[in-house]
């Protein structure tokens, strides 16, 4: 039937032997678009939430970070929701999130100082779908992030810089403010000394050493150890004079 024929019908006719029961195919064209822009939406969700740190990496395997968030998720995955098992792996998967989220607070601040006030979320912004292929200074990029790695303290991690934060060099190279982002996080975020961060080692002699070692309580037989190598080195000590 045609489309103005279905309409008199539906308009002017009472009885049910015009309408048209079957159901309209719906348009694959259209059914595929809408598929498309789910998954792309999906993918820039998992980006936003987990920042991984080789974005492009796919099955998250090229990096030990990205691998051990990746499993803890799959692991998680495979629980029922709300188990005990299901929220204690929630609080290891929230524990790496929030160092990744850190990281990006940090050039954000960065960025927002630089006067990129309003695009800081949009150069932040690192797709699935990046490749080094489309980089225009990939090499210039790639020691800036090694210059921040070894010189700041900007990502406060001694395993190997996010290789995300490459594109976003790339793209402040392309907006001449690579040379000044380096300079200010070297000011914002200086290079911590090791030593700064270790507990003070405090050096006491042998036999107090030693008899800090002795548990208290019940433990005769590594007391009398003790004693019996006492002895010993006090007949040797003897044995010298």
């Amino acid at each position: 039937m045609g489309a103005a024929f279905r309409r008199f019908c539906a308009n002017f006719c009472c009885c049910c032997c015009c309408a048209d029961d079957e159901p309209e195919e719906k348009n694959p064209l259209l059914s595929e678009t809408l598929l498309y822009f789910d998954r792309e939406a999906k993918k820039r969700r998992d980006q936003e939430t987990n920042l991984w740190s080789e974005p492009g990496d796919h099955s998250h395997s090229e990096r030990d970070d990205d691998r051990e968030l990746y499993n803890l998720l799959q692991k998680r995955s495979r629980m029922r929701r709300g188990s005990q098992g299901y929220r204690r792996l929630s609080v290891d998967i929230n524990a790496k999130r929030e160092v990744r989220r850190g990281v990006r607070d940090r050039w954000k601040v960065i960025l927002e100082n630089l006067g990129f006030m309003a695009e800081a979320e949009s150069l932040l912004t690192v797709s699935a779908s990046a490749s080094y292929d489309r980089m225009r200074n990939a090499t210039v990029a790639r020691a800036l992030l090694q210059t921040l790695h070894s010189e700041t303290s900007i990502f406060d991690c001694k395993e190997p810089p996010p290789e995300r934060y490459m594109f976003i060099l790339d793209r402040l190279i392309y907006l001449d403010a690579a040379e000044e982002f380096v300079e200010k996080a070297r000011r914002f975020y200086p290079k911590r000394e090791e030593d700064e961060d270790e507990e003070p080692i405090l050096k006491l002699p042998l036999l107090v050493t030693r008899s800090s070692l002795v548990p208290s309580g019940d433990e005769d037989e590594d007391m009398v150890d003790g004693e019996g190598r006492a002895g010993e080195l006090d007949d040797n000590d003897r044995s010298l004079y």
